[in-house]
């Protein structure tokens, strides 16, 4: 994707709406689409193992379709999180508890990982599952 389009260009050729090292440390971690892809599936499947489980163990439904996963609650009350990739930004989001995560992967940790909190994929949702429970579990 041409950033040009959405921001303009300084003499440096780098966008002006962005620091220039902000620009670059953007531009040189961010995953190819296929790697982005193979590390994103493979989280889904890990993630969408251990939500089967324990809907099992609590009650609640896990569905997976399209590339998305959404994890359906009728009790203590009605809620569905969605958990999808967004491929442009390399990131993996999460809606839940009317709260929109976003997570990019950490290198370091080898894990999809909020910038906001620290948390990897697995601890963002097993807070907001044991909160949509009112129950501790761990993903």
């Amino acid at each position: 994707m041409d950033l040009r389009l959405f921001v303009g260009m300084g003499t440096n050729s780098a966008p002006t709406s962005l620091p220039t090292s902000q620009f670059l440390r953007y531009a040189n971690s961010m995953l190819d689409e296929k790697d982005f892809q193979r590390k994103a599936d493979a989280a889904f499947e890990d993630l969408k193992r251990r939500l089967l489980t324990l809907g099992d163990e609590h009650g609640f439904d896990v569905e997976g379709e399209s590339g998305k996963l959404e994890v359906i609650f009728e009790e203590p009350e009605e809620a569905k999180f969605v958990i999808s990739p967004n491929t442009p930004v390399r990131e993996i989001w999460i809606s839940a508890l009317s709260t929109s995560f976003k997570l990019g992967w950490s290198d370091s940790k080898n894990a999809f990982v909020s910038e906001k909190t620290g948390e990897n994929l697995l601890e963002v949702m097993s807070r907001v599952v044991s909160q949509q429970l009112g129950a501790t579990v761990r993903l």
